[in-house]
């Protein structure tokens, strides 16, 4: 048993500040309250506790109190994509079987139309209250939410994070990097993403600041890096870059109050550590997935220029080894085990198990050095990794042969200066079509950052003796044209 966070953390720092939005902030008993009257709120409204919601908001104050108030409901919190289409956001609202779907009210019009009960913020917040008793523990194997990660069938998967997940990543997380006086977290990750709410789970658990933006914007950040009123951050490889580029544009170095800058979602370029290093800015090099509840594996700022290109070592409760390898430096699978592993899926994936004798099989291809150190070779093969977000070929490729001018397609990652890779598209046709038409098609049912940048067509696609599609040689399709 877990006491539940928010009771647990308005009692022990009720004063401390939680959370700090513009001008605005507010402290832990503040948070909890607003969690209270919502959750009373929210019963008002048919949603029952331990029932499964979709929230669909902005990073703001409003989805920190909705999620609040659905923790002390112990709901299931479905946290849907921002930057997914109406067919995509159908496919998740359906595979995820919700009871509820909590909207801002600005986002109405962009879900897609179902028989899905929908109370949009404003409705919930001008509605009367009524009474639930609310549980003073939590059972660590409750999911609290569930995240969806695509596939390489092409389908994502609504991955389950339970209570015990999320308290063992962040606690994890504390044995790493330790806590200070003041500790601030500037926020500019999505809240629908784990990095964005592996940081709420810390902010309760460990008690300290969350200073939100609503986006990225290099200016503003670098100033609070500069002043030294924050002092960790998560980041991506290309907003790692916009923020080296805005400190070396101004001959300025970070405060040294500035402790830990956590990179994820891809290995990042050997340039942009020994630059930021010349910027006072310690970056961490992390490695984890949706389905390990935010990080496994962190290089330390320490070993970050010794130990380049290194994810690091495996967090204290985690556990990682390679498929198959008998001594350091052999590569295979990367194999994780730990209780920040998720359980299991939702929905179309329910039956698929997450783990096979107690180790999630990561797909990605990876090795350890002779010290321990683990190293991503290959990042699932043939994930491509954009600005952060992971995209999947098969989901792509299931669009485009869903044309009936397209007889087989295939994708693959491009090396992108802005945005690290990008994806680029080969179709075999059937018909003749233009490629601005199909472009247009893509835009019809993928999120934008899915959109190929380029498609080519060809006669054929690169495959094995048993016809599989060989997307690494695609490629090598580009030389040809």
């Amino acid at each position: 048993m877990i006491p539940n966070w928010l009771i647990q953390r308005s009692l022990l720092t009720p004063e401390r500040i939680a959370l700090s939005f513009e001008e605005e902030q507010w402290t832990f008993k503040e948070a909890n309250d607003k969690a209270l009257i919502l959750a009373e709120k929210l019963i008002a409204n048919g949603v029952k506790q331990q029932s499964r919601v979709a929230i669909y908001a902005p990073s703001h104050p409003d989805i920190i109190w909705m999620m609040y108030a659905c923790m002390n409901l112990q709901c299931e919190m479905v946290l849907l994509n921002l930057r997914l289409t109406e067919k995509e956001l159908a496919y998740q609202i359906d595979d995820a079987a919700v009871d509820f779907i909590l909207v801002e009210d600005l986002l109405l019009e962009k879900l897609p139309v179902n028989k899905v009960p929908t109370l949009t913020f404003n409705e919930i917040n001008k509605s009367h209250q009524l009474d639930f008793d609310l549980a003073s523990e939590w059972n660590d194997d409750e999911t609290m939410t569930i995240m969806y990660t695509s596939g390489t069938t092409g389908y994502p998967k609504g991955v389950r994070q339970t209570v015990g997940n999320h308290v063992s990543s962040a606690t994890s997380s504390v044995y790493n990097m330790g806590l200070v006086d003041g500790d601030c977290w500037l926020c500019t990750m999505p809240l629908f993403h784990i990095s964005g709410f592996s940081m709420l789970a810390k902010s309760l658990l460990h008690g300290v600041e969350i200073k939100l933006y609503p986006k990225f914007n290099v200016k503003e950040i670098v100033n609070e890096l500069v002043a030294g009123t924050v002092t960790r951050m998560s980041v991506v490889s290309v907003t790692l870059e916009r923020i080296i580029s805005e400190l070396e544009a101004r001959n300025a170095k970070v405060s040294p109050k500035f402790l830990t800058m956590l990179a994820g979602g891809g290995p990042v370029p050997i340039d942009y550590l020994k630059r930021a290093e010349q910027r006072g800015l310690n970056v961490s090099q992390t490695y984890g997935m949706t389905e390990t509840s935010s990080q496994t594996a962190t290089l330390s700022s320490t070993d970050a220029l010794r130990k380049l290109g290194s994810a690091g070592k495996a967090l204290f409760f985690n556990q990682i080894r390679i498929d198959g390898a008998e001594k350091a430096f052999d590569q295979g699978e990367i194999l994780i085990r730990g209780p920040h592993v998720t359980p299991g899926y939702i929905g179309r994936f329910a039956d698929k198990s997450s783990q096979e004798n107690g180790w999630l099989h990561s797909g990605d291809i990876g090795y350890l050095d002779d010290e321990g150190y683990l190293y991503v070779v290959d990042r699932r093969s043939d994930l491509i990794i954009s600005g952060g977000e992971n995209i999947y070929p098969a989901e792509i490729e299931n669009v485009l042969v869903s044309h009936e001018a397209v007889r087989e397609a295939g994708v693959c990652g491009v090396e992108n200066d802005k945005w690290g890779q990008v994806p680029n598209a080969f179709v075999v046709l059937k018909e003749r079509i233009n490629v601005d038409e199909l472009l247009a098609f893509c835009k019809e049912h993928l999120a934008n950052y899915k959109v190929p940048h380029q498609i080519y067509i060809v006669s054929e696609l690169p495959r094995n003796g048993s016809n599989k599609l060989l997307r690494r040689k695609l490629k090598e399709l580009l030389n040809k044209e």
